[in-house]
Parts: C-alpha cells; structure tokens; sequence
C-alpha cells in the first residue's frame, strides 16, 4: 500500500474527471467458511475531492450487506456470508473530479499559532483518542529528542513545524514495499529506518502525540496524474496509501503524507481514519485455516 514518489499538483490545471477501479481476490484452495467482513473502501464524508460516483461489488453470492458508520464515523460495508466459497472478491469502482486543491486553504485561530497546542476545554475530551500516546519506548524516545534537539519546537509556527517533521519523517524513513498485513510498532520502524507508507504515516501519528498534537491515522485511495513538471510521474496510476492527519485549532484536520513530505491535496481520497491503524483497516474479517493466495489490481483512465 503505498508510492515512494508523489507528485503534487499546483495551480493552474485544468479540473480533471478520472475514473478508479479497485480489485482485491482471495483464491482459496477449497471450500471455506468466510466470516463476517467489515470493508471500508468508500470515500470518506468528510473530504475535499469531489467523488461523483461509487459502486462496491462482493463475490460470492448469495450474501446479505449492511452498510453503517462505525464508531470513528468510517462508512463501513459489513457483509455476511451465507454459504462456503473458494473465491472472495471485492471490487471498486468510483469516479472523482481531481480538481486543484490549495492544502495550505484554512485559517489558524490566533491561540494555535504558535507551537505548543492549546485545545480548549470543550474539544479535549473528542481529541483524547488523537492525543494518546503508546508509552515510552527506547528507540521512539531516542528519535524524539534527537528531533526535538534539530527543530526546537517551542515558539515555532505550528503549520511551518507540521511541514518540517513531515519531512524529518520522510527523510529519515526510507520507503520501501511491505506485502504484510499490519503496521509496524513505531519502535520498529525507528530500529530499521525503513517502512512502507502506513509504517512512516503510524510513526508521523506518534510523534505528533508526544508534542501534544491531536493526529490520526487514515487509509485512502492516491491517484497521481502524468504531467509537464519535473517532479509529475511519467504515468497516471493510483494506489491504495497511508497518511495521517493533525488537528489544529480553526484550520481542522490537516493531512499530512510522510512518504513524500507534502500536506495531502486533491490525489488524497480518504476511505478511513481512526485513533489506530487498525480502526482505519481497509478489509477485515475472518475464513477458516485454509491455503490461499491474494490478487490485487488497481487502475485510473481520465475521462472525457
């Protein structure tokens, strides 16, 4: 989940309507028992990228689908599943209007300036689950002093001081491909230097915690478009990635994307946020023990 390079629209472009298809198959080697599953693949409510269109698919039938909104607000998809299969398959398909976003659009109330935080009486007990933190750990702790020691924090502008321990994140976390499911402990991630992009997204969510910063996580679609600037990709593509959002005081959530040190613009589709990676999980749910294999797909065409 995830792309090391992300290119970052400005100005000037014209509003562009693209299509994604999204398909994820799980080939079992027999006839099992699928537990229930809970998929939150749907765009969330609350974001900036107009999506025209959604459908969601699920393989097999017969089965009975109830959507509600989780705890955290997630739309979630819960399916139950009447009979045994060798195939489960859940397929994605949206439309999105990928018009430039300025990420910098908010206003910061006065109070919220300057670094520290001060949340108010009435918002700390809705921020209490974005404020926790998971306790001391020897290597976290270590990198957090070294990065309080580089960006001494104190008096710093919060929105200049989001965007530099975004890039710290991105600097000091190499990228790399991670097939398994789960997130790494943030005390891993430190020791290796290296993650894949819920792995740095998870530690930019910690760290922000231990400044006294409210900040999630959240899973989402990333569609990146070809285009004339050095730093565009070569192709349009799209995959499923990771970032994570704080929360400031008059601008809201803020999306910050560590694995390439930029605040989250139009490419950055939300599907879910949660106070831990695993209220934000994509798919969840159970089959008994069995040998299986998972196929993945995922495409983007501009449309007319």
């Amino acid at each position: 989940m995830g792309a090391p390079g992300i290119h970052q629209a400005h100005g000037g472009k014209l509003n562009t309507l693209v299509s994604l298809r999204h398909t994820t198959r799980y080939l079992y080697d027999r006839l099992v028992a699928l537990g229930p599953h809970e998929i939150r693949l749907k765009p969330a409510p609350a974001r900036r990228t107009a999506v025209a269109s959604y459908t969601l698919a699920v393989r097999p039938a017969p089965h009975t689908m109830h959507a509600y909104f989780d705890a955290a607000g997630n739309d979630v998809a819960r399916v139950i599943f009447h009979d045994k299969a060798s195939l489960l398959e859940i397929d994605v398909a949206l439309t999105a209007d990928l018009a430039p976003i300025n990420p910098f659009d908010f206003l910061v109330d006065p109070g919220a300036e300057r670094f520290p935080l001060a949340y108010s009486d009435a918002a700390r007990p809705d921020l209490a689950p974005f404020l926790a933190t998971g306790g001391s750990r020897e290597r976290l702790g270590r990198w957090l002093e070294d990065l309080r020691s580089a960006e001494k924090p104190d008096g710093s502008d919060t929105i200049d001081l989001l965007a530099r321990i975004n890039e710290r994140v991105k600097r000091d976390i190499a990228y790399v491909t991670r097939i398994e499911h789960g997130v790494r402990d943030s005390e891993e991630t430190v020791r290796l230097r290296s993650g894949s992009c819920r792995d740095s997204s998870w530690l930019l969510t910690e760290t922000l915690r231990h400044l006294g910063i409210a900040a999630r996580f959240v899973s989402g679609y990333l569609i990146q478009l070809s285009g004339s600037t050095p730093d565009a990709p070569a192709t349009d593509s799209a995959d499923l990635h990771a970032w994570a959002e704080a929360y400031v005081p008059g601008a809201g959530w803020i999306g910050l994307d560590p694995t390439s040190g930029m605040f989250a613009a139009e490419g950055h589709i939300p599907l879910a946020r949660g106070a831990t990676p695993a209220l934000a999980a994509p798919v969840t749910g159970s089959v008994e023990p069995c040998n299986s294999q998972m196929q993945f797909s995922m495409s983007v065409q501009r449309l007319p």
